[in-house]
């Protein structure tokens, strides 16, 4: 099939979307497809049609049903969309999610956080990540307990809520937090030069790219996520591939990726809590060890393999769905 996929991150930005966006035109191409992204669209003829961001991408959405009412379209959701947007900018929101064939959702608790006329085109696609070999405890550093905080630094990711939480941390604690990602804007580059500043537990990597990333997960005892709202975390996926043990907020897309049994959650925004759990991790191996046992337990579900045939499923039904309404 020929494929249009519209994402609003553009070319070079290392946006999660745009990751998403490139990856998935990689598993489509291998599949056979021809894939193009684009942040803008006009109108273009092609066989299916996939964005990426309900309300970003309403007004692509809009021209291409006006101009292709035949052909299938498949809509992404994103954490924003559900968290936010469907709240903020309803409308547009939930025109987008009714003009698509088939709803993705990228973890599997989406169905309970979407209007229910919508759940019965929903399908849930685990994105996935390469697995990364990690050193074995005998080659790691002892000098520092290291602890990855990874993502662009927003409020929507409360970024520096594990920088306050090793603040709290006991005195003879090792723990380092290692922080990597872009910030927002300028009062989020203010905000992280002065914890530099002031908090010697803390440490800003700038933005890394994938082989940067995964040398410092590699190098970690544990991650953290912090997010009060996501859609599903690819950097989950990503640690989970890698065997990096997590701690997550306690909301639906962290639930949605790593299980109702995981160990490793704490409430959103409490960094009394996550300094309890970094505390744990790093004084008692055996959670740390049930952390990691649990992580790879999930694992299997973050593979391209699954992310490609979850896909190619997409596509198939938004076929069927169209012609379903074409009939």
């Amino acid at each position: 099939m020929k494929i249009i996929m519209i994402t609003p991150a553009p070319p070079g930005s290392r946006a999660g979307n745009r990751a998403t966006a490139e990856r998935w035109a990689n598993l489509l191409g291998q599949a056979g497809h021809q894939v193009t992204v684009v942040t803008d669209y006009a109108g273009e003829p092609c066989d299916a049609f996939i964005a990426l961001h309900a309300w970003r991408s309403h007004d692509a959405i809009q021209v291409f049903r006006k101009c292709w009412p035949q052909a299938p379209l498949i809509l992404a959701l994103t954490g924003t969309d559900i968290y936010r947007h469907q709240r903020e900018y309803p409308l547009p929101t939930r025109a987008s999610m009714a003009a698509a064939d088939v709803l993705i959702g990228l973890h599997d608790r989406v169905a309970g956080d979407i209007p229910p006329e919508f759940t019965n085109k929903l399908i849930t696609l685990f994105q996935s990540a390469d697995a990364v070999p990690r050193p074995g405890s005998a080659n790691r550093n002892d000098s520092s307990f290291d602890v990855c905080v990874i993502g662009h630094l927003r409020e929507e990711k409360d970024s520096l809520r594990t920088a306050v939480a090793a603040r709290l941390v006991p005195d003879n604690s090792k723990l380092r937090v290692l922080c990597a990602g872009k910030p927002h804007n300028a009062e989020w580059q203010a905000m992280v030069e002065q914890e530099v500043a002031q908090n010697p537990r803390f440490e800003w990597l700038g933005e890394l790219d994938q082989a940067e990333t995964r040398a410092l997960m590699a190098r970690c005892q544990l991650m953290v996520i912090s997010s009060v709202m996501e859609g599903g975390a690819n950097v989950v996926s990503e640690a989970c591939r890698a065997g990096l043990p997590i701690l997550a907020s306690d909301i639906p897309g962290n639930r949605g990726l790593l299980g109702e049994d995981y160990e490793g959650y704490f409430p959103a925004r409490d960094e009394v809590s996550l300094a309890s759990l970094l505390s744990r991790a790093e004084s008692e191996p055996g959670f740390l060890g049930r952390l990691s046992a649990q992580v790879a337990e999930v694992a299997p579900r973050f593979t391209p393999e699954n992310e490609q045939r979850s896909l190619e499923k997409a596509l198939q039904l938004a076929v069927q769905g169209r012609a379903a309404c074409s009939s």
